[in-house]
């Protein structure tokens, strides 16, 4: 007996909101990319500073077995049932305990929700706050972009996703940061839900204390929820520093993630905030994919009680990525041609570095290109953005390089980088931006 070939769907076939969330995204088209070029050969081969994996610390990996053993000897049986959605109680109490004894928190269980990761936390956030809704369209807003590119997909709506620019300044040497425009996220009057990662992934840009005090002042204004993503800030991974302290208000939604603390894998992450807005997220969970994995919550519940998750962040995780980080300093000020306008975003934390090329003909996915001829994977700074690019924008000139693979791969990585923007360089006869400036101020 002969099958057909099950035909490919169709958009016909599809209702709006499969349309939507079926779409390729800069992110999923990059990763595709990857797998397709490195298959059927040595992926070893390749130089892969695209990855967004935490690094592999011997110290954080023996923390996550021993407490892994912990939760198969005390907790196995839990594994072979259904538990609540909100999460399992030790693990929600344990969360409660934690806040109330490093931040003074009084929060309970109604405060709290554990998901499958805190990207699924926050698809929920998105879907219960964006979209037609009885007080007419409400769409998420971004106050600042780059933001996470994981973002871009978590709106069911067509254009449920709306941001602010954020214009990059340049600082003393080879850096720059990006301004946050507060009258530009106060302008917008149909927004459902503010959502942002502090630290930023791909940035690293942390809140300041005034920024996130205004983002609260609009967020109570409209009252609508201020999620903030802690995926690499306090108190879990703290890569790097931070400014603004973690607040518990009335209009502010605290999302954290294990993922960078080691352990992406498993899918663990919970949220923080009111009442009103966390028990429609445990409902959500309830109607969807019933609750996060049972023996990975017990890890993380005995890792907090026991004060194993603070310990390897203090000994092991921020010391080693405060250590990449003045590497890929120095490697980039060796490698990048010195006659180019480059830029490395400020030092704020997370496990990347944030490059922008401030020339007329300097394009990111050119240099992708470029780079995977080479076997080097980078990615392209426009995944970061919502709208789509034009030639010659911000958003086509910077690229993402990850800080958490081996040492020796960040090294070679970075030199043919440095080497690739060279060659993609035009003659010295075409002014490069800085010159343009320059002659334009005589």
């Amino acid at each position: 007996m002969t099958h057909a070939a099950k035909p490919t769907p169709s958009l016909a076939a599809l209702s709006y909101v499969g349309e939507q969330m079926s779409r390729m995204s800069g992110l999923r088209s990059l990763m595709d990319d990857i797998a397709t070029s490195t298959a059927g050969g040595n992926a070893s081969d390749w130089l892969n500073l695209s990855i967004g994996n935490p690094a592999v610390i011997p110290g954080v990996q023996a923390m996550w077995r021993d407490l892994t053993r912990h939760a198969l000897d005390e907790s196995f049986a839990a594994a072979g049932q259904y538990g609540p959605s909100r999460g399992t109680p030790a693990l929600v109490d344990a969360i409660a305990d934690y806040f109330r004894d490093h931040l003074g928190w009084r929060i309970g269980s109604e405060n709290i929700v554990i998901g499958p990761g805190s990207q699924m936390l926050c698809f929920i956030a998105a879907a219960l706050h964006a979209g037609p809704g009885r007080a007419g369209p409400r769409r998420v807003l971004l106050p600042m972009t780059p933001d996470y590119t994981g973002y871009q997909g978590l709106c069911t709506v067509a254009g449920g996703i709306a941001d602010v620019g954020s214009p990059p300044v340049p600082e003393d040497g080879r850096l720059f940061r990006y301004d946050l425009d507060l009258d530009a996220v106060a302008s917008h009057t149909d927004t459902g839900m503010l959502l942002l990662s502090s630290p930023c992934n791909p940035t690293g840009r942390a809140l300041s204390p005034a920024e996130q005090e205004g983002l609260i002042r609009i967020a109570e204004r409209l009252d609508v929820p201020l999620f903030v993503d802690h995926a690499y800030g306090r108190p879990f991974p703290q890569i790097g520093p931070t400014q603004a302290a973690l607040v518990l208000h009335p209009n502010v939604v605290n999302c954290f993630s294990l993922s960078k603390m080691g352990l992406p894998g498993e899918r663990v992450g919970f949220a923080i905030g009111p009442e009103r807005f966390i028990t429609p997220m445990v409902s959500f969970l309830s109607n969807s994919v019933l609750h996060a994995p049972r023996l990975a919550q017990a890890a993380v519940a005995e890792g907090l009680r026991s004060g194993a998750i603070d310990d390897a962040v203090a000994k092991e995780i921020r010391p080693f990525y405060a250590e990449r980080r003045l590497l890929a300093e120095k490697l980039l000020l060796s490698a990048m041609p010195p006659d180019v306008d480059w830029r490395l975003h400020v030092n704020e934390g997370g496990m990347f570095a944030w490059v922008w090329v401030n020339e007329g003909w300097f394009d990111d996915l050119a240099l992708y290109r470029r780079l995977k001829e080479q076997q080097v994977f980078i990615t392209p700074g426009r995944s970061f953005f919502t709208a789509a690019p034009r030639p010659g924008e911000h958003r086509t000139q910077c690229f993402r390089i990850t800080l958490s693979v081996d040492e020796v791969v960040i090294k070679e990585g970075i030199r043919r980088i440095g080497k690739a923007v060279g060659q993609a360089r035009p003659p010295r006869n075409f002014p490069s931006a800085s010159e343009d400036r320059e002659e334009t101020s005589r």
